[in-house]
Formats: structure tokens, sequence, C-alpha cells
């Protein structure tokens, strides 16, 4: 070669990884398969399998792509100086947010089964394995549909609000997903956001300032005739107010001496005008930049309550259930994502002669991964069962303590895999135009959104003191995976010794979370999982303490079969 050709061709690119991508994700995931025909959901295997296909093609991971690059926009006002408080969109995001509802991840435990409850049907765990799956496309997308999930049951419990109710729930239940901003009566099809956090009290939402008054009942009749029941005038402000494009939200308010109520705010009027939210700022966050959080203030907006007076906590506790069980599962597809994306590369790149995925230190890695993500995968869906069947008492003790317990641990170990699936893909999976970055930084939300660690460590423990039933409901739960295991056996027998003392108190409250889910995800495994599986996780995690790092399982581990097991593309 002379000098110039060598000049024009400087390398050549080898020995890089193909793109993650035009791979069905839930045909490629043998143990969310196995859960979802184990726990009540296999009606729904072949709609999930279609899913899957369509959530890992190329044209929705750059979707995905392109809604976090531009996220949205905020204009306050028209040009004419008129106030409007509206949020513009990347095309992408409304291509993301057709996909998600068309898919009835909002909606379809209320409006598929035959009751209209989702109770006993599967149609809780077939939508935890949709949104799964969804999580390993794109999460800011996830938040504006979990809460109008969430507050159905919260609606649908509400006393004094028949006509709004008329009007709203079938365009909440829709699978028409309609951006225009219109008075609801116009819209093909409705989202509900959530506005709890001021910013004095963060989680200690019985310190809110937000002041509630009861409209004069010959005022609330001429302004909104058959609605004029329980409708209230609001001012205050919020400090988090989750996705300010929707058409009406769910909050907390002071009314008089009753003390905390929720109440529902629309964006529009019954008469067609606006209502007094004024959008201040979008939040500048550190993930989750698809979606828009906003800090609002409240100039006598209208809203109406609902339940009780003085019960708003209650009332919203209806919904938190479901929001923190939708965070499970969020973090269980950015956990699998990430996964992934981590053993995708390890199988193609290669170093010192071999791939990635055949050194035995690597291999010690990417398996203690392999467990973390089908441990989670495999309680997030049992816990989805306990919501399909919360007629059944036991059932509904257990979810009382499994949600805090499993939003706690799972969301908690979200950060710390997401960044050890990023250092085996190395400096490529540092960057933005890969994946992992982003997921990097999605990952801490779901701990933090919906009650902090500390906050669902003291449900744990609200939850073991309030109901015996709940302590007996573990018990069983634990008691299905019998006593080949001795590990399993003693650290079972521990752990409720504990729980049967009442030896537990705050200060102790994340260790013994941490030990609940664990013995739940090894029961579970030990019930499932090859042997191969569920030996390690035991191994890993209950005779010797999980650790902050990965790639400590023992000698012995089959790694290998672990892994082949794991990610099971052609």
């Amino acid at each position: 070669m002379n000098a110039c050709h060598l000049q024009e061709n400087t390398h050549e690119v080898f020995n890089q990884a193909t793109p993650f991508e035009n791979i069905n994700l839930f045909a490629c995931d043998l143990a969310l398969q196995e859960a979802v025909r184990r726990e009540g959901g296999e009606a729904a295997s072949n709609g999930l399998d279609a899913l899957g296909e369509r959530l890992g093609s190329a044209e929705l991971i750059a979707l995905a792509l392109l809604a976090n690059v531009h996220g949205p926009q905020l204009h306050q006002f028209d040009r004419s100086g008129r106030r409007i408080d509206e949020v513009e969109f990347h095309p992408a995001w409304h291509g993301l947010m057709e996909v998600l509802i068309g898919a009835g991840l909002h909606a379809a435990p209320w409006s598929d089964a035959g009751t209209g409850t989702g109770t006993g049907t599967g149609a809780h765990v077939a939508r935890a394995a949709a949104y799964i799956l969804v999580g390993q496309l794109e999460n800011g997308a996830q938040c504006p549909v979990t809460m109008t999930f969430a507050s159905v049951p919260a609606l649908r419990q509400a006393t004094g609000l028949p006509q709004i109710l008329q009007r709203w729930l079938p365009k909440i239940l829709s699978r028409e997903y309609d951006p225009r901003s219109l008075p609801v009566e116009q819209k093909r099809g409705a989202l509900i956001g959530m506005g709890m956090t001021e910013k004095q009290g963060g989680s200690d939402v019985r310190s809110n300032t937000t002041i509630a008054e009861a409209l004069p009942v010959l005022e609330a009749q001429a302004l909104f005739g058959d609605e004029a029941p329980n409708a209230c005038r609001i001012v205050g402000h919020k400090w988090f107010f989750s996705a300010p494009q929707s058409d009406a939200h769910l909050i907390l308010a002071q009314e008089g001496t009753a003390g905390l109520s929720c109440f529902f705010l629309p964006r529009y009027l019954p008469d067609g005008s606006r209502n007094a939210i004024r959008v201040q700022r979008l939040k500048d966050k550190l993930g989750n930049r698809s979606n828009a959080s906003a800090e609002v203030e409240f100039a006598g907006a209208f809203g109406w309550r609902v339940g009780e007076a003085g019960r708003g906590i209650p009332t919203i506790i209806e919904m938190a259930s479901h929001t923190r069980l939708d965070c499970v599962l969020g973090s269980t597809g950015m956990m699998r994502a990430a996964f992934s994306q981590a053993l995708h590369h390890a199988r193609q790149r290669m170093a010192f002669g071999k791939t990635l995925a055949e050194q035995p230190l690597m291999q010690n890695v990417l398996a203690d991964l392999a467990l973390e993500s089908e441990a989670a995968t495999v309680f997030a869906l049992r816990l989805a069962r306990c919501f399909d069947e919360k007629d059944n008492q036991e059932q509904a003790a257990l979810a009382r303590v499994l949600t805090p317990a499993g939003k706690y641990w799972i969301c908690k170990r979200g950060p710390g895999f997401g960044f050890e699936a990023m250092e085996v893909v190395g400096g490529t999976g540092y960057v933005e135009e890969a994946p992992l970055a982003r997921l990097y930084r999605e990952l801490p939300v779901n701990s933090i959104w919906e009650g902090s660690g500390n906050v669902m460590c003291l449900d744990v423990l609200r939850a073991l003191a309030r109901s015996p039933a709940a302590r007996a409901a573990l018990a069983a739960e634990l008691a299905l995976a019998g006593d080949a295991d001795a590990v399993f056996v003693a650290y079972r027998a521990q752990l409720l010794q504990v729980l049967e003392q009442g030896d537990t108190d705050e200060f102790g409250a994340r260790s013994l979370s941490e030990r609940i889910l664990l013995a739940v995800q090894a029961a579970l495994l030990l019930r499932h999982a090859p042997c191969f599986v569920a030996t390690a996780f035991i191994a890993s995690r209950l005779a010797q303490a999980p650790g902050g790092a990965y790639g400590r399982l023992p000698a012995g581990t089959d790694c290998a079969a672990i892994l082949a097991r794991s990610l099971q593309c052609p």
C-alpha cells in the first residue's frame, strides 16, 4: 500500500457488539414467561409476545431516544399574553404513549375483567408482565400511565361524585390516547395525574398548607349545577405536580377543621373554561427527562372532594398501593433491560482470545446480575397475583407487607445494578448514545417517588404491627418452599422468630424489610426455578449478605447454565 492509501484507511471497525434491537423482549425472557403462566396470566401470553416484539423493535427504541433528547417544553402564555400553561412534547413521546395506552397499561385490570375489578382474573399479572416489558424501553411515559391506572380504584370508591364519574370514567378507561388540551367531553381518552408534595413537607403530607374551602350551596349550584356537591375553591401550591399535561389531578388539601382531604382537579371546568392551575416551571430532573414534572400554584382553582372530609390520606393510600406496585414493576423492567444490554455485549465482545461472557470472573458478575433480575421478576408477578386475589384475606394481608417491602428492596437495588451493567459494557455504555446511561439516571426515581426507602420500611413495620394476619400470611407463603434447603430453613426460622417475638423497631426497619424480601424471593426460586438458580441465590444472598457489588458468587456456581437460561435470543 502507498502512504496516501494508508492515511485514508486509519482503522477498520470490528469487535463491536451489534445493537440490542429487533429482539422479542418477552420471547427471550424464560423466567417472565414461566411466571406469567404460573401466576394466572397465561391467557395473555400471545398478547405479551406481540407486545414484546413491538417494544424490542428498532423503531420504538429510536422513539425512546428521541423522547429523552427532546424533553417537554412549558408554554405559560399564548402570543396575546393569555395564560395557557401548556406543556409541549416531541412527537416521539406521543408515539410511545399511543403504544402504552393502546396496550391498556393504564386501565386493563379495571376494564377487561368480567367483574370490572380485576380480582381473580389474572388481569393484574398480565398487566404486570406488560409493564415490565415497557420498562425495558422507556420509563418517563410510565409515569402518567401509572397514575391514571392507580386513580381508578380511588375514584370508584369515592362518594358524592356520581356525575363526575359518569363523565370521566369512560374516558379514563379508553384505549385511545388523546393528547389534545380540551374539556373532557371533547376528548377520546383522558389521563390523571397526582399532586401531593409541598415545599415544606415532602413525605410528611400532613404538613400541607394548601387550603380547600367549600363553596356556598347557592354559588356551587349556580356554577356547576348537578355537579355542585363537594365543590371547593383551592388556594396553595404543589412542589411536585406529576404530569401537568394530564386532564385532571388528584391532590391533598386542608379542609377546615376536618383536616386533610383528597380533591379531584380538572384542567377544564364543566363550562369549558380553564381551571386556575398555574404551572410555574418544569423540574430539571436527573432522569425521567421525557416526562414532565412541575411546580404549580392554585389561584382559586375549583376541585371536588373525593371521599370523606378529613380522610384524604386513606383515599390516597388506595392509589399508593397501586403506584408502589408499579415502582416494583418498573425497576424490575429497567434491571432486565440493563442486564440484557450487558450480556448481549459480553456474548459478542472479544478480549484476550475469548468473548467476555466466557471469562470466569465476568461470568460471575453476569450470573450474579441474572440472579438478581430473575428474583425480581418472580417476586413482582407473585405480588401482582396478590392484587388479583385481593378479595382473599390472606392474599390482601400478604400484599400489605410485600408491597412496601418490595418497593424498598427492589427499587433500592436498581441503581447499583445499573452501574454494574454499565461497567460490563465499559466506555461504550457510559456515553449517551447507548441506553445504559439513560437507564442509570432513571433507576433512582422509583426508590424516591411514591415514598422513600425509609417510608416504605416504616410501612412494613406498621403492617406487621397492626395485622397478625399479615405475619401469618407471610409465614404461610414461606412454608410453601418446604424444608429441603438447610440454609433457607434456618434463615426462615430466624426471620419468623423475630416476627413472632415482635422484636422489631424503627432503627432496624431496613434490615427487616430486606430479610423479608430475600426470604420470599428465595422461597419462590426454590419452588419454581431450576436448582442451579435457587441454590446460587441462597448461597449468595442468605448464606452471606448480598453486598454492594456483584460478582461474589461462591465456587461451584453453574454460571453457564444461569446465563444460558437468562437471555434466550436467536
